[in-house]
């Protein structure tokens, strides 16, 4: 879920929120800030604060903490938010 709203600054801000109970592992939360950081970077946002927030769990304890599948979902994901954020004031 991507939330974002107007600053009054040059430039965008990113927030991050990777909650414990929809990733349980460290790994898991790190590679979600990991590449909302990058994508972040390489998008050319107007000044908005962003906060990027889990809506609902990416994986289990029983599932792999990362890979090739995780990473490419969130990727996707990320990229499509980041493509038209609905601003609000």
């Amino acid at each position: 879920m991507l939330y974002t709203r107007t600053n009054h600054l040059a430039h965008a801000r990113l927030g991050v929120v990777a909650a414990k109970r929809f990733a349980p592992r460290a790994v898991t939360r790190n590679t979600i800030k990991r590449i909302s950081r990058e994508l972040f970077r390489q998008a050319a946002l107007p000044a908005l604060d962003c906060i990027v927030r889990l809506s609902k769990p990416l994986n289990g304890k029983n599932d792999p903490a990362t890979g090739a599948a995780l990473r490419a979902a969130v990727r996707a994901e990320l990229q499509r938010l980041f493509q038209l954020p609905a601003v609000t004031k």
